[in-house]
C-alpha cells in the first residue's frame, strides 16, 4: 500500500501515526511525501520524497498524476487548505488511474473556503453560527449597540493569519482596509473546540472527537483536552448527514461561556494539525484509513477517544544535510 501526502511540510506526527497504524495492522505501507522544498521536515520521516511545483502552477496536477501513476499510489491525502479545492476538482482524474483521493465533494470543499458561505451553511443545518458580513457598514447597521467586540479575518484565510479581535468602529475600519477580502462576525467569548471527524468514502461517520483548545500558536493547537461533549457530538452527527465528508474533516466551534450554546465557525475538510492528538487518544483515523483502503467496512465507534486525555505538543529538529558534510 502506498500513500502520497501533498504539501507535507511539518506533518511529522501524521506520518508517524500512519506508520504506527500500518505496523499494528501488519500492512506493508510505503509513505511518499510531496512538497515544494526538500527542506520540509516531514519529508525525512517518509519512505520516499517528491518535489513538486507550487499549487498555483499549471504543472502541479500533472506532476501529481505522474507520481501517482508511476508509483501506483493507493491514496492521496492533502494536508493544507490551498490544496483542497483543486484536488477536489480533479478527483476523478486520480481515481481513473487507481488513486483514491481523501477529499470531499467540490461543492462542500468550496463552501468551506468562503467564511460567509460557511456561516450560512451552518445556519441552514440548524446550527448556531455568528452571522458573517463582508461590509463594515452593513455589520454596524445590523448589529447596532451589540456590534462589539467583533472578529475580522480573510474570507478564505487559514492558520489565523490576519485574524483580529476588535473593540470599536475605528479598529474595525482599520483592519478592513488591511485585509483584501474580509469577513466580520460577532466575537463569541467562550471555550474553543476543534472537532475531529472521520468518515468513510460515502460520508458515514466513524469517529467524532471534540477537543478543547487549551493553547494555540498561529492557529494550530499546542495543548488540547479530549472533551466528549454530547451536544457537540449530536450536532456533528446531524451535520455529517448533509455534508457527507470523505475521510477526515475538522470543525471549529466556540461554546459561549454564558449561554453554553455552541457557535460553529469553520470547517477544514482535511486532517487538521491537531488530528494526531485525537488519533493518540483512541480515535485512530490513520488506522481506519488503512482499513478502508484494504477493503474493510468501517462502523461508527462512539466516543472512541479517551475522555479527559490532555496532550501537549512540542517542536523537534532534524538535520537534513548529513550527506553533504
Amino acid at each position: 500500500m502506498k500513500i502520497l501526502f501533498t504539501s507535507i511540510g511539518r506533518r511529522v506526527e501524521l506520518v508517524q501515526a500512519f506508520k504506527k497504524a500500518a505496523m499494528e495492522l501488519n500492512i506493508p505501507l510505503k509513505i511518499i511525501g510531496a512538497d515544494i522544498l526538500d527542506s520540509a521536515p516531514a519529508l525525512y520521516f517518509c519512505d520516499e520524497k517528491e518535489l513538486v511545483p507550487r499549487i498555483k502552477d499549471d504543472l502541479y496536477i500533472p506532476r501529481l498524476l505522474s507520481i501517482c501513476k508511476n508509483k501506483s499510489i493507493s491514496c492521496l491525502i492533502p494536508t493544507i487548505d490551498t490544496d483542497l479545492l483543486l484536488l477536489a476538482k480533479h478527483k476523478e482524474r486520480f481515481e481513473e488511474i487507481g488513486t483514491k483521493v481523501l477529499i470531499s465533494d467540490v461543492d462542500k470543499v468550496s463552501l468551506c473556503r468562503n467564511k460567509v458561505v460557511t456561516a450560512d451553511y451552518f445556519i441552514s443545518q440548524g446550527l448556531n453560527s455568528p452571522k458573517a458580513y463582508n461590509s463594515v457598514e452593513k455589520y454596524i447597521d445590523d448589529m447596532g449597540e451589540g456590534a462589539f467586540p467583533a472578529f475580522i479575518k480573510p474570507k478564505d484565510g487559514s492558520s489565523s493569519v490576519n485574524a483580529y479581535k476588535v473593540s470599536d468602529v475605528d479598529n474595525l475600519k482599520f483592519y478592513s482596509e488591511k485585509i483584501d477580502s474580509y469577513v466580520i462576525q460577532k466575537f463569541i467569548d467562550g471555550i474553543e473546540f476543534t472537532i475531529d471527524i472521520f468518515c468513510d468514502y460515502y460520508g458515514h461517520p466513524v469517529f467524532v472527537t471534540p477537543r478543547e483548545r487549551l493553547a494555540v500558536r498561529s492557529g494550530e493547537v499546542l495543548k488540547t483536552k479530549i472533551n466528549q461533549d454530547d451536544t457537540i457530538i449530536s450536532e456533528m452527527l446531524n451535520l455529517i448527514k448533509d455534508f457527507k465528508p470523505c475521510g477526515q474533516i475538522t470543525v471549529q466551534c466556540i461554546k459561549d461561556k454564558i449561554t453554553n450554546k455552541n457557535y460553529y465557525i469553520e470547517i477544514n475538510p482535511r486532517f487538521g494539525g491537531g488530528a494526531p492528538l485525537s488519533i493518540k487518544a483512541g480515535a485512530d483515523s490513520a488506522k481506519a484509513t488503512l482499513q478502508m483502503l484494504n477493503g474493510e467496512q468501517l462502523f461508527y465507534c462512539e466516543k472512541a477517544a479517551k475522555d479527559g486525555a490532555i496532550y501537549s505538543r512540542y517542536d523537534q529538529s532534524i538535520c537534513i544535510n548529513e550527506d553533504n558534510n
